[in-house]
C-alpha cells in the first residue's frame, strides 16, 4: 500500500426518526439557513414538513432553492449562490439524494468565491473556504452524504466534471433514516444499487498488489448488495432491506475502502460525458458501460477479474483457465444488472452512434485517464461501439 493518511469530517447520525437530531446538530449561530431540494418528491412523503418542523423549533430562518435536476445544472447552483449572497445564509441543508447534496456543496463553495462556481468545478480556481452544510439524505446512491466530491453538469456546453475541495466540501452532518427511503420508485432504488455498486468496483480495479483488507471489504459488500438487492425489489417497505442498502451505499463512497491506492475512476468519467450530451440517468450509464470497460481492460490483469469472479459472483474456476473465469465474472454482472432491471445498452436510451466523436471529445477533454490503465481517443471509442 501507498503512504496514506485518512480524516473523514462527517458526523454520521443513522437510524429511525433522527431528523430529530437537526437543532443540534446547526452550528450556535444557525440564523438563516437554505433549503435545498429537488422535484418536489420530500413534500409528498411528508419528509420537507418534518425538516422544516425541526428548523422551526431551531429558531431559524429558511429560504428554498427547490428543483435541483438528477445532473444538477450550473445555472441551478448560480441561483443558490445569489441567494446565499444576497440574503446572507450561513447553513445550508441539502435534502434528498446524491444530486441534491452535490448541488449543496458547490453552493456552499461558490458563496465563498468571488467569481463563478463553474471556475471551482472545472479546477481553474480553488475555494478557500465554504459555507457549511448539512444533508438528510432520501436516497441510498452515491456516497455524497459522507465524502467530499461533486458532480456538476453545465448543460450549455454539454460538458460534466466531478470535483471537490476538502475539507470544504464534505458535510458537517448527515442524518440517515432508512424510512426516507422507503417511498424511493423501483426504478430508482435500482440505479442506487447499479451506482453503489460501481463505485466500488471503481475502487476495486486498481495496480496496488497489497490490499487484502480493502479487498475484502469491497468484496463483503459487493456481496452483500447482490444478496439483499432482489429481496428490497420484490419489497421496496422493508425497513430491513432499506438498511442495508442504504448503509452500504454510504460505506461505498466514504473513503474507507480506497485506504492506501487509487482506483481506477474511468468509467465514471465516461458516463459523465454521455449524460453530459444525452442528459440520462447516471447509474443507467454506469450500468451500460461498466461490464464494457470490464472487457475491453481484461488483459491489463486477468488474475484481478478472476479474483472478483469468484469471490463475489461465486463463478467455479475449477476445470477453466484464468480468463474463462474472470469473462464469466463479467457475464455474471451484466446477468445480474439486467435481472434486475437496470438497462444494457445505449439504445435502450436512443442513443446511436451519431453523437460518439462529441461523446470522445468530453470524456478526453483533461487528457488520458484512468488509473488502472489509461485510456486514450480510441479506447472511449471502443467501449462506446460495445455499448451501442
Amino acid at each position: 500500500m501507498d503512504t496514506f493518511m485518512f480524516h473523514n469530517p462527517t458526523k454520521l447520525i443513522f437510524g429511525k426518526d433522527q431528523v430529530e437530531q437537526l437543532p443540534e446538530q446547526l452550528p450556535k449561530d444557525t440564523k438563516k439557513v437554505l433549503l435545498v431540494y429537488g422535484g418536489g418528491s420530500i413534500k409528498k412523503n411528508g419528509i420537507y414538513d418534518q425538516v422544516l418542523k425541526q428548523l422551526e423549533s431551531a429558531d431559524v430562518k429558511v429560504h428554498e432553492l427547490a428543483g435541483v435536476e438528477p445532473n444538477p445544472r450550473l445555472t441551478t447552483v448560480r441561483k443558490g449562490v445569489d441567494i446565499c449572497k444576497k440574503e446572507g445564509i450561513d447553513f445550508l441543508l441539502a435534502v434528498g439524494g446524491g444530486s441534491v447534496i452535490d448541488c449543496t456543496k458547490t453552493i456552499a463553495a461558490g458563496a465563498k468565491y468571488d467569481g463563478d462556481a463553474w471556475d471551482l468545478v472545472t479546477r481553474q480556481a480553488t475555494p478557500d473556504g465554504a459555507l457549511p452544510f448539512g444533508t438528510v439524505l432520501t436516497l441510498a446512491a452515491t456516497g455524497s452524504e459522507m465524502n467530499g466530491g461533486a458532480v456538476i453538469t453545465n448543460w450549455e456546453t454539454n460538458e460534466k466534471y466531478g470535483w471537490g475541495y476538502a475539507p470544504y466540501t464534505y458535510p458537517m452532518f448527515s442524518l440517515l433514516d432508512p424510512q426516507n427511503t422507503m417511498t424511493v420508485p423501483k426504478d430508482q432504488t435500482i440505479y442506487g444499487i447499479v451506482d453503489m455498486m460501481s463505485h466500488l468496483f471503481e475502487q476495486y480495479f486498481h495496480n496496488d498488489t497489497k490490499s487484502p483488507v480493502q479487498d475484502e471489504m469491497i468484496e463483503g459488500v459487493l456481496r452483500t448488495v447482490i444478496k439483499t438487492a432482489p429481496k428490497l425489489l420484490d419489497n421496496l417497505e422493508s425497513y430491513e432491506h432499506r438498511e442495508t442498502i442504504l448503509y452500504s451505499g454510504t460505506l461505498a463512497l466514504n473513503g474507507m475502502l480506497q485506504m492506501g491506492y487509487r482506483g481506477d475512476w474511468a468509467t465514471h468519467n465516461i458516463e459523465h460525458a454521455v449524460s453530459a450530451v444525452y442528459d440520462i440517468p447516471h447509474a443507467g450509464g454506469l450500468a451500460i458501460l461498466f461490464p464494457n470497460w470490464m472487457k475491453h481492460n481484461l488483459d491489463v490483469n486477468v488474475q484481478r477479474f478472476a479474483q472478483l469472479a469468484v469471490n463475489v459472483f461465486g463463478v467455479d474456476n475449477k476445470n477453466s483457465t484464468e480468463r474463462e473465469t474472470a469473462e464469466k465474472g463479467i457475464e455474471e454482472l451484466r446477468s445480474f444488472w439486467t435481472s434486475i432491471g437496470a438497462p444494457e445498452t445505449l439504445a435502450d436510451y436512443d442513443i446511436d452512434d451519431e453523437k460518439f466523436d462529441v461523446i470522445v471529445n468530453r470524456a478526453m477533454k483533461r487528457g488520458k485517464f484512468g488509473n488502472f490503465t489509461k485510456l486514450d481517443e480510441q479506447d472511449v471509442k471502443e467501449i462506446l461501439e460495445m455499448s451501442k
